[in-house]
């Protein structure tokens, strides 16, 4: 799955426990009708990818759903959900590459045509 949007935040990394394990936070806002913001964890050494982005710019992010189970002290079960970015990509605003710029348009040079001009008006 992936996730398109602009960066609103990147956390910086945490480590926790003697494990030393790291989870880094950004959150993207989508660019829909009603916007979204998403927040998305990187863990272990997925953590680095982020290093490279900065807030505001436009990515392409490859996720994974997490869910888990956890029973609290009165034995009931509870269950969260987290959503883990894997790759990220920069988006670039595509132009179109065969057209030259506005100012070297010329209109087409149409007083040497072969064809009699035959229009009523």
């Amino acid at each position: 799955m992936e996730v398109i949007g602009k960066i609103k935040l990147i956390n910086e990394t945490q480590t926790f426990g003697s494990s030393g394990f790291r989870k880094r936070e950004l959150v993207v806002t989508t660019d829909e009708q009603y916007p979204q913001m998403i927040l998305i964890e990187f863990v272990q050494d997925k953590c680095d990818l982020l290093n490279s982005y900065s807030v505001g710019q436009d990515v392409k992010i490859s996720i994974n759903l997490r869910g888990r189970e956890w029973i609290n002290p009165e034995g009931v079960a509870k269950y969260f959900n987290a959503i883990q970015g894997w790759r990220i990509e920069g988006m670039q605003a595509a132009a179109p590459q065969d057209l030259p710029p506005v100012d070297q348009f010329q209109p087409a040079d149409t007083t040497n045509s072969a064809e009699p001009d035959d229009l009523p008006f």
